[in-house]
């Protein structure tokens, strides 16, 4: 699991300053000095871009440099995957509009390029045509006629069509996809009601309906099984006749191209692994690759819980399947990682107690864990992101998902130190908690602890939140019993935990943190964030979607309901403005174990029915008078609501003998030259799938 970006606005203590280096592969242009480094480099739409550094990576031996390289190479080579995942006509779409940009001969200026130069940005940003959060399509800025202008004065040999196809048909198929608001409308559909497999636009599934897919594996599934698979997670479910049939993600199979070049460069990896548990791990995920066997992917992730010594680590495959409504499927995804060895030591002062916090946990005793294992946490810098760690990243992860082996061999936890501290930075200043704080006293608590509030939430959300409570003998994974709920639920359950301990004094006796007014800092932000910050990212009338503002909105407003009477958390009026004051934070964390508790216990029986009361009474529908003031009231601060990144380059210094000498770490600082860099680079998979 991972966490979202939390407090969007937290303020992030700094960390060493790395300059840049000129390349001409999609890089930096010119060198820059610490002085000129630039945080954030455009904004359109409701999207800023950001870079992030990547400390320590000039001190690494030649070796680490290498497998930091290859590893990077191969996450690079999965980028067609999360396009195609996403819908099936991503692709085709994307070399269109490429092809538009670096071909076109007409006036590259005025308000109608600017907007399809803003689509094609949007489009990058999302992995595909629909909004990365909210899953809904997102309609060009331009018209149907500028769209013909623009394809008539392009290079037309370069359009992506299909054999005898020709440059009209492809226009006119793409037209109402494109145009047509009613065309394949969300990536994700979780409306009420409607069929959850063949409402999504998501190509996860190919003319199969709900129904389908529960029987299809309510006939597979054994709830007594200790040790069961990941069904569904790498494949595409479609109909073939009568028949429901998966098609698997493996070489030789649906996305080969990609996953042969991705095993390609694991297999470079292998070679220069830091130790023999590395190179095991490795090894197993390639086979995992080559076969599709999912009981490989189990034993590529017990490998890769074992390896807790590399100083270098990854993630990639197919990770989170918060992409499907339905809760099987999964998308790509990689994250290259460096370990901070000297932040790491805070992170790894909570995976020292986890049975602590196990133990005193507020759930019921029999939801508890009997002995916590392997919880290896760490933070690290990210080097390189793709798929759906890219460009808008988490800022925690917890892995692996699978309870069984997070309840028998253990899991890793890290926190994103370098992509937190390139959000603070492109934060400061933003004015955002000076609008949405009750009183000074609130901004003095705020900016008196900057980040350390988020740290440790997001520590504890990943460490010994994932890793908390246990499910009944006898009850089936969550995305089984639980369905569309699951992972809102999970991401609650795991907020709930940091929530709870950080207004524990324990985390000030073990020195994690110096006084619990950390825990009040905490309090204000969250429950200033979950009921008005987040709303900035829906338009008015919408309902909330995403599984982590769903989480948050339910956490606030059932901690508010069920402290009213005694005036825990007070909404106020002030000069037309609303804001919410905590009166009782002893009270507040109370609240937080009571829910905590109850979702503990929906996880551990399967309880579908109160899983979707609490999730629909509290997760999903928005007050839309307070949505409109919090609209307001950012607008004019002018800061969009949604961030992302520039990943930095690995580039090989080659010697005469045609071996790799050194690897430089480079800086891109243009959004638009890196993706035409990547497409040009690593497109392997054909227009349709």
């Amino acid at each position: 699991m991972k966490i979202k970006h939390l407090l969007l606005f937290a303020l992030i203590p700094t960390f060493l300053v790395m300059g840049c280096v000129s390349k001409k592969d999609g890089s930096a242009k010119k060198k820059k000095s610490d002085g000129d480094w630039k945080w954030v480099t455009e904004q359109f739409a409701d999207i800023r871009i950001i870079r992030y550094k990547v400390p320590g990576f000039d001190e690494l031996s030649l070796q680490k440099k290498t497998l930091l390289y290859y590893l990077s190479e191969a996450a690079a080579c999965g980028r067609d995957m999360i396009y195609d995942q996403n819908y099936k006509h991503n692709i085709r779409i994307r070399r269109t509009l490429e092809n538009v940009y670096k071909t076109y001969s007409g006036k590259r200026t005025g308000d109608d390029w600017v907007a399809f130069h803003t689509y094609l940005k949007r489009v990058w940003f999302s992995n595909g045509i629909h909004h990365h959060y909210s899953s809904k399509k997102i309609m060009p800025g331009f018209s149907e006629a500028y769209f013909d202008e623009l394809i008539a004065n392009s290079a037309q040999d370069k359009f992506p069509r299909d054999r005898g196809q020709s440059v009209a048909d492809l226009v006119t198929m793409l037209k109402p996809i494109l145009f047509d608001p009613k065309v394949d409308f969300k990536r994700v559909n979780k409306d009420k009601g409607v069929d959850l497999a063949a409402a999504s636009a998501n190509n996860f599934y190919d003319g199969v309906t709900q129904k389908d897919v529960e029987k299809y594996y309510a006939e597979r599934i054994d709830p007594k099984d200790k040790s069961p698979i990941s069904w569904g997670l790498n494949s595409q479910m479609a109909k073939s006749g009568p028949n429901t049939i998966e098609r698997v993600w493996k070489v030789g199979g649906m996305y080969g191209q990609s996953i042969e070049q991705i095993v390609s460069w694991l297999k470079k990896a292998s070679g220069v692994a830091e130790g023999p548990e590395q190179k095991a791990a490795i090894d197993l995920l390639v086979q995992f690759y080559e076969t599709g066997d999912l009981k490989k992917f189990d034993e590529y992730n017990i490998a890769w819980v074992k390896d807790t010594e590399s100083e270098i680590d990854f993630i990639n495959g197919f990770i989170e399947v918060y992409g499907d409504a339905l809760g099987y499927r999964a998308s790509y995804e990689s994250v290259v990682q460096l370990t901070d060895p000297v932040a790491s030591k805070r992170i790894k002062a909570i995976s020292e107690r986890a049975q602590w916090f196990e133990d005193n946990s507020p759930i019921m005793d029999e939801h508890k864990k009997a002995k916590v294992k392997g919880i290896s946490a760490k933070v690290i810098n990210v080097v390189m992101e793709s798929g759906d760690a890219s460009p808008s990243t988490p800022i925690g992860i917890n892995l692996p998902n699978a309870n069984w082996i997070r309840s028998n061999h253990g899991s890793k936890s890290v926190n994103l130190a370098n992509i937190v501290e390139a959000y603070g930075q492109a934060s400061k200043s933003s004015g955002v908690l000076e609008e949405f704080a009750y009183n000074q006293d609130e901004v003095v608590l705020a900016r008196k602890y900057g980040g350390l509030p988020d740290n440790l939430h997001t520590d504890m959300h990943e460490v010994i939140g994932h890793a908390s409570g246990k499910i009944n003998p006898g009850v089936s994974e969550p995305h089984t019993t639980l369905k569309s709920y699951a992972s809102t639920l999970e991401e609650a359950r795991a907020d709930l935990v940091a929530l709870y301990y950080l207004y524990d004094q324990k985390l000030v006796e073990i020195g994690l943190m110096p006084s619990i007014e950390v825990g009040k800092a905490h309090f204000n932000d969250y429950i200033r964030n979950g009921m008005m910050l987040q709303l900035r990212r829906l338009e008015v009338g919408e309902d909330i979607e995403e599984d982590h503002m769903r989480n948050r909105q339910l956490i606030c407003k059932w901690v508010i309901e069920k402290g009213a009477k005694d005036n825990v958390v007070e909404k106020k009026m002030r000069d037309g403005k609303t804001f919410f004051i905590i009166n009782d934070y002893k009270k507040l964390q109370f609240l937080f174990g009571e829910l905590l508790k109850e979702i503990q216990r929906i996880k551990s029986e399967g309880d579908y029915n109160s899983a979707k009361a609490l999730v629909e009474g509290y997760g999903v529908k928005v007050d839309p008078k307070l949505h409109q003031e919090v609209l307001d009231r950012v607008e004019k601060l002018h800061i969009a609501p949604y961030s992302g990144f520039i990943n930095p380059v690995l580039v090989p210094v080659v010697d005469g003998s045609g071996s790799i000498s050194d690897v430089k770490v480079t800086y891109p600082d243009d959004f638009t030259e890196q993706h035409l860099y990547y497409a040009d680079k690593y497109s392997f998979l054909p227009n349709k799938n």
